[in-house]
Formats: C-alpha cells, structure tokens, sequence
C-alpha cells in the first residue's frame, strides 16, 4: 500500500506539468519517446536476462508496449483536446475497466459494472453541459484509450507476478517493461512525431527529463510492485486517489481556472458511480460468507 500511496503523490504534479509545459509546445510523440528512453535507461543497467524465460520477457515487454507506449500516446493527446481538470475526472473510469477485465478473465458477467460505468459518463457530461462539443468527447474517449491500457498493463502484470517466484529480483528484470514500451515509442515518433515542435526552452527539457527518470522509471516500477501486494479491490480505489490529488496541485499551484461548482457536482456523481461499485462488491462477498 505504501508504494502506491507514495507514487500517487509523485505522479499528482504529472498531469499539471504536461498541462502546462509539454501539450501543445512539444510533440506528443517524442515526449513519450524521451519519457519512455530515460526511464528504460534507469533500469538496463541492473537487466539479466537469464532471470526469466523467453515468454516471460516477451509477457512483461508486451506489458510494457500497452500500459507505457500505447497508454501515453493516449494520454498525451487528451492534453490537446482537454483541460488538466477533465483529464484527471475521465481517468475515474480505470477502476471499472480492472473490475471488467477481471471478469472477463474468470468468465464471468457483472452487470452493475455497467450501470456504474453510465453514471460515471453522466458526471462527464454534468462538468461540461454547457460547451459540449465534438473536441470534447473525442478528448474524452481517448483519456478512455489510455485508461483502457492503464488497467490491462496493471492486471497482466498482477497475473505474471503470481506465476513467478516470490523472490524474484524485479529490479533486474523491469528493463523489459520499457524496452516493451519503446517497440511503441520510438516507431510512433518515427511515423507520425513532428520534429519541428521538439523541446525550446531549458524548462520543458527539464519537465521531461523529471516525466522520464522520476515519474516514469521509479513511478512505474513502484506502482506495478505495490499493485502485486494488494487485493484487486484496493488497487481500484488507488487508481481513483490520484484524481483529487492532481486536481489540488492543478488549481492550488498552477492556479488554473475552472467551474468549480460543475467540477464538483460532476466529480460527485462519478464518486456517486464509485460508491456504488463499491457498495455491489462488499454485498456480494458478504453474502459468499
């Protein structure tokens, strides 16, 4: 639990930097080329190899493709369509999508699941009933692509630490994670990156030099460990505590202006949707009891 509370702390700044230094200044493509590079810099010294085998490295690399390349190239897109305070409320959804694949994974149907999932939309709707626009659901479903690969990369990886040893050094073997994350990275740069729009000032390196080290390779590595020493249930809520944080940073620090009334009547119907999920989940272990 640790580890998840702390890098909740460390990523709530994330979303403010890439708000107001990166989206829209820098291509989104190689900010996550850069992210994704330092942070696999950070661990290739301590690579061996020898510790897992062949389909074990391509299982944590294919991790690493979709939770880290797929789910940034969502992510940092979202920025352009989005406020930082949008962007944080639609990351509500992850929880329901660990729930559904979780289901899905043990062949079973769930369907308050979905119920939730309608008045978590609602509160999306509620923040902006009166500007909504063609922009904004399109932001809105690609903050819902990186969820998407977000929760699978977190629940494929609670299923790979489970078929392999406890005492396994992970430290030593994370390198595939990101090596995974740049056979995304660095094609999706070459593709489709604007290299007229590269880092200008000393800030907006720094920003990304503090994204890749910092937030990227240790916050990774310290949220995919902490997801592996807890229940799927406690996980969920974790995903959710990162929204309050970065919206404080967001409007204490950056002083960044928002409807605070239709933030916190559509946040509270998300947390309504929150509740509700919640509330299903303890019925029904109490009645398996």
């Amino acid at each position: 639990m640790g580890y998840l509370v702390g890098v909740t702390a460390l990523w709530a700044f994330s979303f403010s930097l890439i708000g107001v230094y990166l989206a829209g200044q820098v291509d989104s493509y190689f900010a996550v080329l850069v992210r994704v590079t330092l942070a696999m810099l950070v661990f290739l010294p301590f690579l061996r190899p020898s510790l897992l085998r062949g389909k074990q490295r391509l299982a944590l690399m294919a991790l690493g493709a979709i939770q880290l390349g797929v789910m940034y190239t969502f992510f940092y897109h979202s920025f352009l369509l989005l406020s930082v305070p949008e962007v944080l409320l639609f990351t509500i959804f992850t929880p329901v999508y660990i729930a559904l694949l979780d289901d899905l994974m043990f062949k079973r149907f769930t369907p308050i699941y979905l119920i939730t999932a309608i008045l978590a939309v609602i509160g999306a709707g509620v923040i902006r009933y009166d500007g909504i626009d063609s922009g904004f659901w399109l932001g809105f479903m690609v903050v819902q692509g990186a969820n998407l690969c977000f929760a699978i990369g977190q629940v494929g990886y609670r299923r790979l630490a489970a078929d392999l040893p406890p005492t396994l050094a992970w430290h030593s073997v994370f390198g595939w994670f990101f090596i995974g994350a740049m056979l995304v990275a660095l094609p999706a740069f070459l593709l489709f990156g604007n290299s007229a729009a590269l880092p200008s000032t000393s800030v907006q390196w720094g920003v990304l030099a503090w994204l890749g080290l910092v937030a990227s390779g240790v916050g990774y590595f310290a949220w995919n460990q902490g997801a592996t020493k807890v229940d799927a249930g406690t996980l969920a809520i974790m995903n959710n505590a990162l929204v309050p944080a970065g919206l404080v940073v967001n409007l204490v620090i950056w002083n960044r202006d928002a409807d605070i009334g239709k933030l916190l009547l559509g946040a509270a119907i998300m947390g309504a949707s929150l509740w509700l999920n919640h509330w299903w989940l303890q019925r029904r272990k109490a009645a398996v009891a």
